[in-house]
């Protein structure tokens, strides 16, 4: 069996801060961990969980990953961004257009992420988190399918998208041009292997699909490696 997506992790200057705003907006329950950490369960068992860690990385550039929130109606949409505010987020210009029917945010630690308008066909029935929509080339979209299992439900013009064999939320690359990377990702994916998986065997398949190690292989309990496109993801060592 190939790996799961566990989590994707956002390292945060104040992780339980950062944590509670997701788990108002998203309706997850929160459950601490050791530390600072804090994981939000999702409402479905099948889904990925949000992990929330500590880290110092300097906001300086916009995350290579974002969120993209679906909206049922207009005044659904209206709700999710004035409570979005209420709980700490920000207005920003990312330079979209006054036409464009999204409204782009920050949370309280300055990550980028959007409230899409409804009637996006593309996100139809993908539930709240609609996407985890990131900047990458049509390499890593692929990788990543081969990675989890997940199928492409779109490749067209260099842009990639899968999504599970179970439906949920689609993860998304724009293809290029791919910015510069400016340090570590804020937000990174979490991995897990399967319980009759070999874990080495798995990390070997990893790596023949593309993957790299990086100059230090220490992840948050796991092993740290990069996929193509030099973003960081860990893979979770057996318990």
């Amino acid at each position: 069996m190939t790996s799961q997506l566990f989590a994707i992790c956002f390292r945060a200057t104040r992780p339980s801060g950062l944590a509670r705003f997701w788990s108002a907006v998203l309706g997850w329950e929160p459950t601490a961990g050791p530390g600072d950490e804090v994981t939000l369960l999702p409402p479905d068992a099948s889904g990925f969980r949000l992990r929330f860690i500590p880290g110092q990385e300097p906001k300086t550039v916009q995350n290579r990953a974002h969120f993209d929130l679906t909206s049922t109606s207009p005044d659904d949409q209206k709700q999710t961004v004035a409570q979005a505010v209420g709980l700490g987020a920000t207005h920003i210009d990312v330079g979209q257009r006054p036409e464009d029917g999204h409204v782009v945010l920050a949370d309280p630690d300055g990550n980028e992420f959007c409230v899409i308008e409804a009637g996006n066909t593309f996100l139809a029935g993908t539930g709240f988190i609609g996407a985890l929509a990131c900047d990458g080339t049509q390499e890593v979209g692929y990788f990543w399918s081969e990675a989890l299992g997940w199928p492409l439900v779109w490749d067209q013009d260099q842009e990639t998208a899968i999504q599970s064999p179970d439906g949920g939320t689609k993860i998304t690359w724009g293809g290029p041009p791919v910015a510069p990377k400016a340090g570590p990702n804020r937000l990174r994916f979490e991995l897990a292997v399967p319980a009759d998986t070999d874990w080495a065997a798995e990390v070997d398949r990893l790596i023949s699909l593309g993957a790299t190690r990086p100059d230090t292989g220490a992840g948050e309990g796991g092993l740290l490696l990069l996929d193509p496109d030099g973003n960081e993801f860990t893979v979770r060592k057996p318990r």
